[in-house]
């Protein structure tokens, strides 16, 4: 096989579902018990939005910044030290095309849903394509939960959907493969964290009120910890029933509007930050303790051994700092949620076993090496073949997938097999507009469509300049032209759509 053949076989993962649902691929003993999966994820939650250091220093140990500094958050230090972090860990810029994409295993160039999806009507945005997947997934999209309901798994989504807008198949995840939801909608944003104003549905945003708390309704409890009692109580029942479980735990924070969890408010009256900047820090360790909330409740009930946590962001940092040159709430990485800079995709990114114990089966088969670091790649569209093989589901026909296992890097090894690449299309406008950017290996280009005038192009070497201070487009010229090359050609093997102007597909132009 030639070796690009053989690099694109690798890349495109085959997964089905047949008619009779899916079957393991090895044979398990009759006392064989699946894993727990738990999916943590947190909306606009950049990678230095906690105490946890996701940076290296030149000797690939942790190095703490000041935002580290600023963040109380002792469940995500704990989990780093029993797990691996991965400290280049993707996810698309906003916040639809993440969660389209960890559910299909797909880049949102390919599965179309490139912007975050407003929920009354199209947000092609000016020059967007018309085209593109607006209504989000449907009742007949492929996703995760799907394959694992298949396979026996009870599938359970708790907080923020965001997977398609009013009145489509996409707004309720029961259309989606799960057999629970609560919280779930078409909304992307909480119209309230408070349960006195029901959520939104008593004051407060009511077009993006939150539904399915109606119990908590005029009560003085924080969404956040709301949602961490029906985590607790699914994964309860999901026990008495005998199912293993895969709970999406999606919560609304820490995204606006920025409400400030009065549990923690105390924490950082003295920091020195703005009073929006604390307000957001307390989201944050509302996060964190639900966080240890889930954990202590699976070790209670005996499932820790068997039990996989992966926590991770949507998107790059929302944080309300101040910006300068594009440097802020993911500073020193460059840019936030939004932007084509590293700070609007690279999201923290946590593997562990909840009570970690190599002579447990499953943790024999899915080895994770504990407090280390993971400095290869991964992405968001990792997370579906990941948790398929984990879960021993079979891969015998054509289903098209952007990921690799990560279980290979979970043991702390590289994956030989794996590219070094991550797209991210964003063909609309939003703080970054009209763009592609490519990361492949140590090289990043980011492609501005010729909107006003000719494209622009950016061009880093993020080995030598992490932080994206240095634009060598025109120093070196050659490396651009092959970037562009492959820019061009996984835009070509996605059938990306691109911009539009008078009509016209704004294709890319190479320089």
């Amino acid at each position: 096989m030639k070796q690009k053949d053989k690099l694109r076989t690798n890349f495109i993962v085959l997964i089905v579902l047949s008619l009779l649902g899916v079957t393991s691929c090895t044979e398990q003993s009759e006392d064989s018990t699946p894993p727990n999966i738990i999916v943590f994820l947190i909306d606009d939650m950049g990678l230095m939005d906690t105490s946890v250091p996701f940076l290296i220093d030149s000797n690939g140990n942790p190095e703490k910044h000041s935002l580290n500094d600023f963040y109380r958050t002792p469940n995500m230090e704990m989990l780093a030290k029993q797990g691996i972090r991965f400290t280049n860990f993707y996810a698309h810029s906003v916040c639809s095309p993440t969660r389209a994409s960890i559910l299909t295993g797909q880049n949102s160039a390919r599965h179309r849903v490139t912007n975050w999806i407003r929920s009354e009507e199209n947000n092609r945005t000016e020059f967007g394509p018309k085209d593109w997947n607006w209504k989000g997934l449907t009742k007949t999209s492929l996703t995760l939960p799907r394959v694992l309901q298949q396979h026996g798994y009870r599938t359970i989504h708790i907080g923020k959907a965001h997977f398609g807008p009013f009145n489509s198949e996409g707004e309720d995840p029961l259309n989606l493969g799960f057999d629970i939801n609560i919280a779930g909608s078409s909304i992307g944003q909480p119209g309230s964290y408070f349960g006195i104003d029901g959520f939104g549905h008593i004051s407060g945003n009511k077009s993006r009120a939150v539904g399915g708390l109606e119990k908590y309704h005029g009560k003085d409890i924080f969404l956040t910890e709301a949602l961490t009692l029906e985590a607790k109580l699914a994964i309860s029942e999901a026990k008495e029933d005998g199912k293993p479980f895969f709970l999406n735990m999606a919560h609304y924070a820490v995204h606006t509007p920025f409400q400030s969890d009065p549990r923690f408010s105390h924490h950082y009256k003295d920091s020195g930050k703005s009073q929006k900047a604390q307000t957001y820090a307390t989201l944050i360790e509302g996060i964190d303790k639900s966080l240890g909330d889930i954990i202590q409740h699976v070790k209670e009930l005996g499932l820790g051994e068997n039990t996989l946590l992966l926590f991770l962001g949507d998107n790059g940092s929302d944080a309300p700092l101040p910006i300068k040159d594009g440097y802020s709430s993911s500073s020193p990485i460059r840019g936030k949620k939004g932007n084509h800079w590293e700070g609007g995709m690279r999201v923290p990114f946590i593997a562990s076993w909840i009570t970690p114990n190599k002579d447990v089966p499953c943790q024999k088969e899915t080895i994770i090496k504990q407090n280390a670091i993971q400095e290869q790649l991964g992405t968001i569209f990792d997370i579906f073949p990941t948790l398929c093989s984990i879960a021993n589901v079979n891969n015998n026909e054509a289903y098209v997938l952007d990921g690799f296992s990560l279980q290979d890097q979970l043991s702390g090894n590289k994956n030989h097999e794996r590219d070094e690449l991550f797209l991210n299309h964003f063909p609309h406008s939003h703080r970054s507009s009209y763009f592609t950017s490519l990361v492949k290996s140590d090289w990043k280009i980011i492609y501005h469509y010729q909107i006003d005038d000719l494209p622009t192009y950016e061009l880093y070497n993020l080995k030598e300049d992490p932080f994206e201070s240095n634009n060598l487009s025109d120093k070196n010229p050659k490396q651009l032209k092959f970037m562009m090359e492959v820019l061009a050609n996984e835009m070509k093997s996605k059938k990306a759509l691109y911009p539009e102007k008078e009509g016209l597909s704004l294709e890319l132009m190479k320089p």
